[in-house]
């Protein structure tokens, strides 16, 4: 008998995904995800900024960079100063100090609309592993491998189980939205 439990490790990965890619959109506190990802030009390539810097927290609206060579500083600040994420980075010739402005209303509004896509994103994630599955099954009763009656048991537990991960998706981004849109 064919179990729908092979398919939980893509939808678990569908969930990390998403708790990954939500983890950079900014909320009211400073977080390391913020940055960790910039593309910084060092050495010839470019490069995360997580694999050239140690990144801390000072405070809840400070973040500091630290590069372990000192003499990419200012290909670290040039990084960040290009990046999308806004934040105008204070070089004191040791470390970067990354100084997060207060979110506006507008740019609150924004990043909930981005976090609403890539909630989207997952759930057609989900969806895909869902068909994947489907199709995997069908062709495994075409082949007699399965009868139909297990077919359908399949796709009915199929169907909870991607119900339980398309809430698990929807309470992910709720929860996410309350930070954006506390102060």
């Amino acid at each position: 008998m064919m179990s729908v439990d092979q398919y939980k490790v893509d939808l678990d990965k569908v969930i990390e995904h998403l708790k990954h890619d939500i983890s950079a959109l900014r909320t009211g506190r400073a977080t390391p995800a913020l940055v960790e990802d910039v593309l910084v030009e060092a050495y010839g390539t470019k490069q995360p900024l997580k694999s050239l810097a140690s990144i801390s927290v000072s405070d809840a609206k400070t973040l500091a960079v630290e590069p372990w060579d000192k003499s990419i500083l200012q290909a670290i600040e040039a990084g960040i100063r290009l990046s999308p994420i806004g934040i105008n980075p204070v070089n004191d010739g040791k470390l970067i100090r990354l100084p997060l402005p207060d979110l506006t209303h507008e740019r609150r509004i924004e990043l909930i609309k981005v976090l609403h896509q890539k909630a989207e994103q997952a759930r057609i994630g989900a969806r895909k592993v869902r068909e994947d599955a489907r199709d995997f099954v069908e062709k495994q009763e075409d082949g007699k491998a399965i009868s139909e009656d297990e077919k359908f048991k399949f796709f009915d537990q199929l169907e909870k189980m991607v119900k339980e991960y398309n809430e698990k998706i929807k309470v992910i981004a709720e929860e996410k939205e309350k930070e954006i849109t506390s102060i």
